[in-house]
């Protein structure tokens, strides 16, 4: 039924991945939303994302933002950061992802994905058939139509936890 919803890795925070396994298994590329996946929702780039960059380029990994958002925010955004990015990559649509990975010169074989949301971010990695990891939500506060569809998040995670055995994440 919501399969195609179902991350491939669901993790507490973006902060708690150990990418260098990642890597160690053969990923060159991380996509990743920005909105309460890396910041609270709005925020600008802090310290703690402009160091995950940093680590993840010191790894290896060539990393590309991708947002539903206008240019002007991920461009902001991504000044400290200088990664590559897609703006109203229009997710679930898979063109964003792969747009991505072309600009990375990586393919669906070596590239993941790294989102809070499921009908946006994990929907669109699936269509995009990349590897995809569900981070829960920095930010309990978020505008009304994504409190609306964490209300409708809920049933398909409780089946996917409970299909994977899980009890709060990784």
């Amino acid at each position: 039924m919501s399969r195609f919803l179902f991350p491939t890795e669901y993790y507490d925070s973006t902060y708690s991945i150990d990418f260098q396994e990642y890597y160690n298994q053969g990923y060159r590329a991380v996509l990743f939303d920005i909105d309460n996946t890396l910041v609270p929702h709005n925020f600008a780039s802090d310290e703690r994302s402009i160091q995950l960059m940093k680590d993840l380029k010191d790894i290896g990994f060539k990393i590309c933002l991708i947002s539903n958002n206008k240019e002007q925010r991920v461009k902001s955004f991504n000044e400290y950061l200088q990664v590559e990015y897609i703006y109203k990559a229009a997710k679930p649509r898979g063109h964003g992802y792969v747009a991505a990975m072309k600009k990375l010169g990586t393919n669906r074989s070596n590239t993941f994905f790294v989102g809070d949301q499921l009908f946006t971010d994990i929907w669109g990695a699936n269509n995009a058939r990349i590897h995809s990891i569900l981070v829960k939500p920095i930010d309990k506060h978020e505008e009304i139509q994504i409190v609306l569809k964490r209300y409708l998040e809920k049933p398909i995670l409780w089946l996917y936890t409970r299909k994977h055995k899980i009890k709060t994440g990784k």
